[in-house]
């Protein structure tokens, strides 16, 4: 297609996408039309051109379980080279999920307030799905490149989430009087390691278990997640126990369900 992005436009594209990106998860302020201009004095695309492009960025970073520009939305019908664009500069930036972590404010898992209480939802369903065409866009992206299991090998970003379910689940119980259980509640996974099953033991306010296993992305909360067979296993060995809590846009405001 005569319209098609030779590689080096996609690589500017991304680059300043990323440099947009990196500025609104640290809250610093940036002016989308300043990036817009100084990129077009660069590749030679129109304006509005390049404002499509971006929202194609966001696409793709929605397909791979990554958070996005707030104010680009997501559009589809993508070209695969701007999907391989945006993992070279992942590839080439390995620290990028990291620095991601360490950019956004949240509160700290050691303090105990009423605002630790996470957001917690109902999951997604067949009838809020995405339309069928951007959900087999997403779906064939994050199989390419594996997301579920990037995010299960990311430590950080796994222990993080833990962390925030560990202070959500701490100020449930203050809230409900029973000061009592907060003592009792368990960071497994931290002081054992990962072979229990569960990350997290903790407590309804009536005292009965809840053995927890957390899942966290940066991404929109239909983003593929990893989950063991001795995760399974357990989850079945102890159905009334086992809760499994999907931690979800991690990078902005955390929300669960």
């Amino acid at each position: 297609m005569a319209d098609d992005w030779e590689d080096w436009q996609n690589d500017a594209i991304v680059a300043d996408y990323f440099a947009m990106l990196t500025d609104d998860i640290a809250g610093r302020r940036y002016v989308k039309a300043e990036h817009n201009r100084d990129l077009r004095d660069v590749i030679g695309r129109s304006r509005g051109s390049v404002e499509f492009k971006y929202r194609n960025i966001s696409a793709v970073l929605q397909g791979l379980g990554e958070t996005w520009v707030t104010g680009y939305r997501p559009a589809f019908n993508l070209q695969g080279s701007l999907v391989d664009a945006v993992a070279r500069w992942l590839a080439r930036h390995p620290d990028w999920h990291r620095s991601v972590i360490g950019m956004a404010s949240r509160p700290s898992s050691a303090v105990l307030r009423e605002d630790s209480i996470l957001w917690i939802g109902p999951p997604p369903t067949h009838s809020n799905r995405p339309p069928p065409a951007e959900l087999e866009e997403m779906t064939a992206i994050a199989r390419k490149y594996d997301v579920a299991e990037r995010d299960a090998r990311n430590r950080a970003l796994g222990r993080a989430g833990e962390a925030r379910v560990l202070a959500h689940e701490r100020a449930n119980l203050l809230a409900a009087g029973r000061n009592d259980l907060v003592e009792r509640i368990r960071w497994v996974s931290d002081a054992d390691g990962d072979g229990a099953g569960y990350d997290i033991r903790s407590f309804d306010p009536d005292g009965s278990d809840r053995l927890i296993e957390v899942k966290t992305t940066n991404g929109w909360e239909r983003t593929p997640f990893h989950i063991t067979s001795n995760e399974l296993a357990i989850a079945e060995a102890r159905r009334k126990d086992w809760r499994l809590v999907r931690l979800w846009h991690f990078a902005r405001e955390p929300r669960a369900f």
